[in-house]
């Protein structure tokens, strides 16, 4: 066995569980990264996984694999970005216990990450909201399960992993009704609910009783939700929607998607962005500022407000033939 294959190993137990104590989400995140290089990487160099020196992983072979995740995978720039962040951090604790391949290691944590374009979030509407909420069936109970779900979403702006982790212990009804949810950097937050909200959850509780531990959504056996498994009933719903919907047609709609439109819905109310933020579970208000450029209502009251330039308009005429040909081109 490679020196590779033990140092993995203790990457992923003495730094990522051991000393950074990193979430299961960032840690499955990590583990697909790598099993997807070293597979790229046992092709290329037809050694074992198990095989696979330090030294083989340089940067040449990291460079044409993220070209094998962009073009043979189809992965954004965004998802290329993240599995290189992966690569970086095992690197750079592999350069603390392999000197010896320092240079090798120092050009992979020089790969660059590629700029990505920063689209404007897409949100729903209230009636591509309501469209949404009517085609979950409420005569079955899984329609009635994926409307609480969607309702709450909406509302509190929850990410799918937290969502995913809800128990019922997590919903408070009484007064101040709240959702409590830990987020990512395990930050904890408890998001206040409408009157409407908590009715919605009411009736769901007291459907199906269970242990405060119990899921909050669960599958038909009782068991968690996966993330996957509520992205495809949010599909499911989607298709009946844009039926009623034309809209709906349009858009790419994700649960993150409700999550940008629980936003969208604050500051259209007036919120100031520094409670959104604090809302969403946001470490920077940079993050929360995406929301300001979404919003034209803004930008129009902005405009609204400037005085109309009171001149005609000239056109640009060159003062000298050099400068009319740089013109001209």
């Amino acid at each position: 066995m490679s020196t590779l294959a033990p140092s993995l190993q203790a990457y992923f137990t003495d730094r990522l569980i051991g000393q950074r104590a990193a979430s299961p989400n960032t840690i499955a995140a990590y583990k697909i990264t790598l099993r997807l290089l070293l597979a790229f990487a046992a092709r290329k160099t037809g050694k074992a996984p198990s095989a696979l020196d330090i030294a083989d992983l340089d940067a040449p072979l990291i460079t044409a694999f993220l070209g094998h995740l962009e073009q043979d995978r189809h992965n954004g720039s965004r998802s290329r970005n993240n599995r290189l962040a992966a690569i970086h951090s095992l690197f750079a604790y592999l350069g603390l216990h392999h000197p010896e391949h320092a240079g090798s290691i120092q050009r992979v944590l020089a790969v660059p990450a590629k700029r990505t374009e920063r689209n404007l979030v897409t949100y729903l509407t209230d009636p591509e909201i309501h469209a949404l909420l009517g085609s979950c069936d409420q005569q079955t109970w899984t329609g009635r399960r994926d409307h609480a779900m969607f309702t709450l979403t909406i509302q509190a702006g929850l990410r799918i992993s937290e969502l995913a982790g809800l128990t019922r212990q997590d919903i408070m009804l009484s007064a101040g009704a709240n959702v409590h949810t830990v987020g990512k950097g395990r930050k904890e937050r408890r998001t206040p609910l409408l009157p409407a909200t908590k009715a919605v959850l009411k009736a769901w509780l007291s459907e199906r009783p269970g242990a405060p531990g119990d899921p909050l959504f669960p599958t038909r056996t009782g068991t968690r939700l996966s993330r996957d498994a509520i992205e495809r009933r949010l599909a499911r719903h989607l298709a009946l929607a844009r039926t009623t919907c034309p809209s709906l047609r349009t858009k790419r709609v994700s649960m993150h998607t409700l999550r940008h439109t629980a936003a969208m819905r604050l500051l259209l109310a007036g919120n100031d962005i520094t409670v959104i933020a604090l809302w969403l579970g946001h470490e920077q208000i940079a993050t929360t500022n995406i929301y300001l450029h979404a919003d034209m209502s803004h930008k129009q009251r902005a405009i609204d407000r400037t005085r109309p330039i009171d001149s005609r308009q000239a056109r640009y005429r060159p003062p000298d033939a050099l400068l009319a040909f740089l013109e001209a081109l």
